[in-house]
């Protein structure tokens, strides 16, 4: 089986042929960081980093590059705001962004380039621009002149004078075509700037990201992705650059993921649906967010609903549950006669997602096996120990190493919030327990609800009605619900 999907350069799904036999060579447009990242953004980054996990998962090596763009007008005009240097609003949202990934359980690039970290490279690129008559200089900025570029608009499918009478672009009466781009743009007081050629300036936007991916990956690449927002003009120009300079192609395969809307409505700061990424996580679980976007592929438009947002956090539940019915009968050593037939399931999940990186299949395909568990454990039928340790590690290896849900469950692994209120009630349990508590964390957190539940067990066989009844209510206070079952064992969760 091969790993098949639509290229936007070819308008087409094709089998992807790597450069390099198993590696993989992926540029990923990173943030421009004058505020925090959207949840429109969050889309884009998220997707990426399924896609970069699934080939990784199919054994391919991925050398990973997500660029930040540091120096922009964006972040010019937020500095002025706020009375500061860019530098300082660079760094600020630069170190929002990297702390927000990882709280999104994305895991982090190969390398993250900086803009202003690769100013030669961006220069020397503009200089042989020049020299074969590519670009022109007016002043102290410099234009790409994309006449010269027969093959411009091949991304977009646009021809020249629709792009002319139907894009935004930057005014200026001396350009010797509407659509010519700036390279490099002459210093203004009190911005940013640079020694060049053509004195003091600053790179473009679209030529920061043409040098950090050839500089980090080569003239040729695997694969370039982004936001649908991005095909024009920013990637179109980034292929005009790169392969001008290079005289050979920029990126063998594009990809690009579908906008965002809000409540059926575009996102909007005046319409008061604008949510950056880390007031969503301020709310819900990165799980949660994570597992919405799956359920919708990649390319497809997504409308981002709470009602939606809420129906993923049951979808992460559901799945939980399965996980600690695992752990659960595991832990018991409940030793049965009955196999699940795991390679079937994970047959079907390498067809799905080697069609298009079909996240709702593959997560349906989960589903199906979750639902086989299900049943087998209402009849009554037992799995084999090592059925029971191989289902955990093929979730383990789809759920966590795949789609990056860290999910835990069977783990028994406890949130800082649940340790942070355990510490509130420590003499409460302390009390029960009759001894007193020395350390907690998630492992001797885990160790003590055991031990309460034994202690609940014996106080409903004395008929202690109070004392379990008190034990279950406190710990629910805190977030872990206790269930009974029917062969008179109890295990908990974590909410």
């Amino acid at each position: 089986m091969s790993i098949k999907f639509y290229n936007t350069l070819t308008k087409k799904k094709e089998e992807f042929k790597p450069i390099n036999d198993k590696t993989v060579k992926m540029y990923v447009c990173g943030p421009t960081v004058y505020d925090y990242f959207h949840i429109g953004n969050a889309r884009s980054f998220i997707m990426a980093d399924v896609i970069r996990r699934y080939f990784e998962y199919r054994g391919y090596d991925v050398k990973f590059i997500m660029n930040i763009t540091d120096v922009d007008d964006k972040i010019i005009k937020k500095a002025n705001e706020e009375g500061v240097s860019s530098d300082v609003i660079a760094e600020k949202y630069t170190k929002a962004f990297l702390e927000d990934i990882e709280k999104l359980g994305i895991k982090r690039a190969t390398i993250n380039p900086k803009a202003t970290e690769n100013i030669q490279e961006i220069i020397k690129i503009i200089e042989k621009l020049i020299s074969s008559g590519i670009a022109y200089q007016l002043g102290n900025d410099v234009y790409y002149s994309i006449d010269k570029f027969s093959q411009y608009g091949k991304l977009s499918g646009k021809n020249i004078d629709e792009l002319i009478s139907g894009a935004r672009v930057e005014v200026d009466e001396n350009k010797r075509n509407p659509l010519d781009f700036a390279l490099w743009k002459g210093a203004k007081e009190g911005e940013p700037s640079w020694d060049s050629p053509w004195g003091k300036g600053r790179p473009g936007w679209h030529i920061e990201c043409s040098a950090m991916a050839m500089k980090y990956l080569g003239d040729t690449i695997d694969i370039h992705c982004g936001g649908n927002d991005l095909i024009f003009p920013h990637h179109e120009n980034e292929i005009a650059q790169s392969e001008a300079s290079s005289g050979k192609p920029f990126s063998n395969y594009w990809i690009h993921f579908g906008f965002l809307n809000i409540d059926n409505e575009k996102m909007s700061k005046s319409l008061g649906n604008f949510f950056t990424t880390r007031e969503i996580l301020n709310k819900y679980p990165a799980n949660a967010l994570k597992f919405y976007y799956y359920q919708t592929h990649y390319a497809s438009p997504l409308n981002f609903t709470k009602d939606g947002l809420e129906a993923a956090k049951n979808g992460i539940e559901r799945i939980n549950n399965t996980l600690q019915e695992l752990k659960y009968n595991l832990s018991e050593g409940k030793e049965g006669n009955y196999e699940i037939n795991i390679k079937e399931y994970e047959d079907k999940f390498v067809e799905v997602m080697d069609d298009d990186f079909n996240t709702p299949k593959g997560l349906s395909v989960l589903f199906e096996l979750i639902k086989d568990i299900n049943v087998c454990v209402s009849s009554g039928n037992s799995l084999k120990i090592e059925n029971i340790n191989n289902l955990i590690n093929f979730f383990d290896r789809i759920l966590n190493g795949v789609f990056g849900l860290n999910l835990s469950a069977y783990k028994n692994e406890l949130s800082d919030k649940i340790i942070s209120r355990f510490k509130e009630k420590r003499e409460t349990f302390e009390n029960i327990i009759e001894q007193k508590i020395e350390n907690y964390d998630s492992e001797s957190i885990s160790k003590l609800i055991n031990h309460l539940i034994e202690i609940r067990k014996e106080a409903k066989k004395s008929k202690k009605w109070n004392l379990a009844d008190q034990i279950r209510n406190e710990l629910k206070e805190i977030g872990i619900l206790l269930e009974d079952r029917k062969d008179g064992s109890t295990i908990w969760k974590a909410e």
